[in-house]
């Protein structure tokens, strides 16, 4: 089994960085594309950026141009640099890996445990 490991959350102020690491383990046969998701108080969880393996990436608007998603292919690694951190920005963020299985090639979803990342006015 895949498993994903988060780490990188925490309490920041205002205009602050953080920088959060996804990294999977386990029978990996491929990755199709890793991103990061979030889900605040009340809301739904909605994409926040994406990156197929390739190098393909997706930026939720509210972020374009303050959060860098990137990714280290031989470790099986994803991460989410945030710059300009806002206090809309505080939610629960979540990593997500579509896998492929190891016969058949099709796609599948493995989620991380989430990491809350507070922003502070």
């Amino acid at each position: 089994q895949v498993q994903l490991v988060e780490s990188g959350g925490g309490l920041v102020q205002a205009g602050g960085s953080l920088r959060l690491s996804c990294a999977a383990s386990g029978n990996i046969f491929g990755i199709n594309a890793m991103g990061w998701y979030r889900q605040a108080p009340g809301k739904q969880r909605e994409l926040v950026a994406s990156i197929t393996i390739t190098g393909t990436t997706n930026y939720a608007d509210s972020v374009k141009g303050r959060f860098t998603i990137s990714r280290d292919n031989a470790k099986n690694t994803v991460y989410l640099q945030m710059n300009s951190l806002l206090p809309s920005d505080t939610a629960i963020y979540y990593c997500n890996l579509n896998l492929k299985t190891p016969i058949s090639g099709r796609p599948y979803d493995r989620w991380g445990q989430g990491t809350q990342v507070t922003v502070s006015s």
